[in-house]
């Protein structure tokens, strides 16, 4: 039997929480019922919160405005951390000319459009630009055609041998209650087989979001991992990555991990996290 903690209790331990988006904060409903409780309550006791998502779909502005069209306003900008925004820092250090490729929505395009790079949907790529790609981003599972864009995605990789940076690293998000679709980290994954290709990887669970948000906060205040804990609701990507960047770790059951499953899929994987909590939300009585 799974021992089931007080989210209250573990936010009074730390200083500063990392938040999961989808499946913590959010569902395909929209957001959790009372999760503005639980930010009144961070806020009311003068902790820092950081929303660390491999979302890059949208910019951390379009992403912010999300949350405040559904009622949450204390989610801003400043406080997202993206993984579409480790990839625009790699373009910025590594590709200095030419034409970037994505896969995505015009939106999501907004992390190397503001590299001031030249950037193009797969689809716009043809003979007579494809000499000038010298780099694709995977960013989001919308904006292209599954068929015609992805078998361009195959060729264009066999002919440049180019550097592929995968903005949002999950494999499949969920729909609804009992069903998932692919998400562009899946889509990658696929690519990567077919063309015997190492890709670029941006997103949990990988350390780098970690170390990003980290030496965020380190630029205005001395902060310890000790004093941060990482909240999510997937074992594979959130508990991991956090447990490999040495933060204590939260599983909830409000998203991707079921709790009828959970005991199973730690037992097999190893993947443990810290405490485990039905949500992240604080019931507004208990302060």
């Amino acid at each position: 039997m799974l021992k089931i903690d007080n989210f209250k209790s573990i936010i009074d331990k730390y200083e500063v929480i990392f938040f999961d988006a989808f499946g913590v904060l959010k569902n395909y409903k929209g957001l959790l019922p009372d999760i503005g409780n639980t930010f009144a309550y961070i806020e009311a006791q003068n902790k820092e919160y950081y929303i660390v998502t491999n979302d890059a779909s949208r910019s951390p502005l379009q992403l912010a405005e999300s949350y405040h069209k559904l009622g949450l306003h204390a989610i801003t900008s400043d406080r997202i951390v993206s993984s579409g925004m480790l990839a625009k820092e790699y373009l910025d250090l590594k590709v200095h000319d030419g034409i970037v490729a994505y896969l995505g929505t015009e939106n999501s395009a907004h992390y190397i459009d503001s590299s001031g790079l030249h950037t193009l949907p797969v689809g716009a790529i043809d003979e007579s630009n494809i000499e000038r790609v010298n780099a694709l981003v995977f960013l989001d599972d919308e904006g292209f055609d599954w068929f015609k864009d992805l078998n361009k995605v195959v060729n264009l990789l066999r002919k440049r041998p180019i550097p592929v940076i995968v903005a949002n690293t999950d494999y499949a998000y969920p729909v609804n209650k009992h069903e998932v679709s692919i998400a562009v980290g899946g889509v990658a994954k696929m690519i990567e087989n077919i063309v015997e290709r190492d890709f670029i990887r941006f997103g949990k669970p990988d350390s780098q979001m970690f170390m990003f948000a980290y030496d965020l906060i380190r630029e205005y205040r001395p902060i310890t991992k000790k004093e941060i804990v990482m909240v999510g609701d997937t074992l594979y990507t959130d508990i991991l990555g956090g447990n490999k960047f040495g933060l204590d770790t939260v599983l909830v059951f409000s998203g991707n991990t079921l709790p009828d499953a959970a005991e199973t899929q730690m037992k097999t994987t190893g993947i443990v996290p810290t405490y485990i909590c039905e949500s992240a939300v604080i019931d507004s009585g208990l302060f």
